[in-house]
């Protein structure tokens, strides 16, 4: 008979949570330290599988993470869709591609006692959009980030950023770039147009309008990029402005001293929202569990917030008090800060801010297949 040291020791939510970090990786953890390692089949946005996010918990806990990275949320489903069942123990994605994720039943339900949602910084967060189906829990909120108008402050000044138009400043011709994802930069063509809260729920007129717009900057575009490419092009000046983007990009060029920064326009700004499922026909579903509670812990939080490649902000209230302690100066440029002009929940609360979705009226494909004929014309 084979032993694990999970039949020996199963820490509780609660004393996950509310355990320090160091204690939460040494005190119920370490006791595996002799156990096969079990790999974790991981499909996520670049950086959620790299050493300092799961780092340290694989060395505690003997497990070791193989990500496979996308962008984009139908880079996403594609995947999924050309893989067995169970070859993915944890996916990440974002908030608005879960009710896809379970329609085509790609992920497991997941059991909401298990999670902090009586710790969430906002109520939206605790029944995020599509996250649940029949009062059962599909996906978990880990963090989310804004998107508005990022720019060189050499180049676009303060006032000029507080609308979506400075993209079409003629100074910028060629100097503009898109991340290359409709999604994004589609969504604030809309909010430009006026369309606010219905910015992903566009009629046919309204539709034909927001193709209008689009397709009236692409003479001031100068190139559709990656990840790397948009962090690249911002970081030697390539471009100058970039549409479909927020901080979850200049954040770490702003972070190294680079005169980029991104704000929420008088139009509104767009939420990403990255959250957690369960990848169907998981063997490792009680593993996944314990990794996902850990990363909703207040030290979980801030490596999330943290994370080398991109930020986002907490979405606990252990977690944004935890990075105001441990990394202050993060938690004031990201404004996670109560009073900070740019705090993404006072955002929420005023109106500013809209999650972002799929189109409700036009299909995925409908989108993207625009987006080819604009980065064609």
């Amino acid at each position: 008979m084979t032993f694990k040291a999970t039949d020996i020791l199963k820490p509780t939510r609660r004393e996950i949570l509310k355990i320090s970090g160091a204690a939460a990786l040494s005190a119920p953890f370490v006791s595996r330290a002799w156990a096969q390692v079990t790999e974790i089949n991981m499909l996520a946005w670049y950086g959620h599988g790299e050493a300092d996010i799961v780092g340290e918990y694989e060395a505690a806990n003997n497990v070791k993470f193989k990500p496979k990275y996308y962008a984009g949320g139908d880079n996403m489903l594609a995947l999924i869709a050309q893989s067995p069942p169970g070859t993915y123990d944890l996916i990440l994605s974002d908030g608005e591609f879960v009710q896809q994720l379970n329609a085509a039943g790609y992920i497991e339900e997941m059991n909401a006692a298990d999670y902090p949602f009586d710790d969430m910084l906002h109520s939206d967060f605790e029944k995020f959009p599509g996250h649940w189906k029949d009062d059962k829990l599909y996906s978990m909120i880990l963090r989310g980030g804004h998107l508005g108008v990022s720019y060189n402050k050499n180049s676009v000044s303060a006032e000029e950023a507080a609308s979506y138009k400075c993209f079409w400043k003629p100074e910028l011709k060629g100097k503009v770039g898109h991340f290359d994802w409709h999604l994004p930069s589609l969504g604030m063509m809309s909010l430009y147009n006026g369309n606010a809260a219905s910015l992903f729920d566009v009629d046919e007129a309204a539709w034909t309008k927001l193709k209008e717009t689009t397709l009236s900057l692409r003479p001031q575009v100068g190139g559709f990029f990656d990840y790397g490419g948009t962090f690249n092009s911002l970081k030697n000046g390539e471009m100058q402005a970039m549409c479909g983007i927020g901080d979850w990009i200049t954040g770490v060029l702003e972070r190294d001293g680079a005169p980029v920064a991104s704000v929420i326009p008088k139009e509104g700004g767009i939420q990403f929202t990255e959250s957690y499922s369960i990848g169907k026909g998981s063997e490792k579903a009680d593993e996944v569990t314990k990794f996902i509670q850990y990363m909703m812990s207040a030290d979980g939080q801030v490596k999330s917030a943290q994370m080398k490649a991109y930020p986002g902000f907490c979405v606990t209230k252990a977690g944004r008090a935890k990075l105001q302690e441990v990394d202050p100066k993060e938690a004031a440029r990201s404004g996670q800060v109560e009073g900070n002009s740019n705090d993404p929940i006072a955002l929420i609360n005023e109106g500013r801010i809209h999650y972002r979705d799929i189109p409700k009226q036009q299909s995925l494909e409908d989108w993207n297949d625009f987006w080819s004929e604009y980065k064609n014309a």
